[in-house]
């Protein structure tokens, strides 16, 4: 199931509109998750537990712990995200978005679609391995 091949070097400004749409609506959802996880982070510990005592309280703690660990890989993954999607948006702009960083070939439109971000052919991505 090859695509067809695409001898083109550049999308067509209605293909960059298209994939900036995805980018924009993408850039959204990950900075309204972000704002959560960090709102998350840096919430007080409002639930009343003071009158908790012994095991029960290192166990709230502990799940406390882990629950802020959990939220704080989140925020960077979607930190991260949120970076290689602006850099994304920004090779709309300057006329260099879908073209391989390695090959040179434009990326094929089913995989910008998934991975917007991306800036590798799954060739180039297999070359890295």
């Amino acid at each position: 199931m090859n695509a067809p091949k695409d001898d083109r070097t550049h999308y067509s400004k209605e293909e960059l509109k298209e994939f900036e749409a995805i980018i924009v609506e993408k850039l959204e959802t990950a900075r309204k998750q972000f704002q959560f996880a960090k709102e998350v982070l840096n919430r007080k510990n409002d639930e009343g537990t003071d009158n908790t005592t012994g095991n029960i309280k290192m166990l709230e703690d502990g799940a406390d712990v882990l629950e802020k660990e959990s939220f704080s890989a989140f925020a960077a993954r979607q930190q991260k995200f949120i970076l290689q999607l602006e850099n994304a948006y920004a090779r709309i702009q300057n006329g260099t978005y879908g073209i391989c960083i390695v090959t040179g070939k434009l990326i094929p439109k089913e995989r910008l679609k998934l991975v917007p971000h991306t800036q590798h052919t799954i060739e180039a991505k297999e070359q890295r391995k």
